[in-house]
């Protein structure tokens, strides 16, 4: 699994051009699901999200975690995440999970992150969709479980 995440102070998310949601402070996860994921890749991918400390405390370190700060989570399914540039000038996604598998995968994960108590938006699988966002920072990471 491999998680780009980028620290905003809001996001709206639209999906086939109709509003389906929005969040204040906190961060926005584009989650790529590999071929090869298990279980034990979204347990990681769940931990290091929540508390993963990129927020900063009062004395300006980033040092808080997204539910430290009570903030949010936009949770995006993106298969380009796994694109490959290296060979040509079309990016091949032959390691991202094929999309049954990958539905799956991305469905256990928001799961958990449900149990995880943090408050999350999503977009919608195999969906087109457009975002809105104020980056923070800017920062911007990527989670990988592999």
């Amino acid at each position: 699994m491999k998680i780009i995440i980028q620290r905003v102070n809001y996001a709206k998310i639209f999906v086939n051009g109709e509003f389906k949601g929005e969040i204040g402070k906190g961060i926005i996860a584009y989650v790529g699901i590999f071929s090869e994921d298990s279980e034990k890749d979204i347990d990681f991918c769940t931990d290091k999200l929540v508390n993963l400390r990129i927020f900063n405390d009062e004395n300006e370190k980033m040092n808080l975690s997204v539910k430290d700060i009570n903030g949010e989570l936009l949770v995006v399914s993106n298969f380009t995440v796994y694109g490959n540039t290296k060979k040509g000038r079309r990016p091949s996604y032959t390691d991202s999970a094929p999309a049954e598998k990958a539905e799956e995968i991305y469905n256990l994960f928001v799961e958990k992150l449900g149990q995880a108590g943090v408050k999350f938006e999503t977009g919608e699988f195999r969906q087109h969709m457009k975002i809105i966002s104020e980056n923070d920072g800017p920062v911007n990471l990527i989670i990988d479980s592999q």
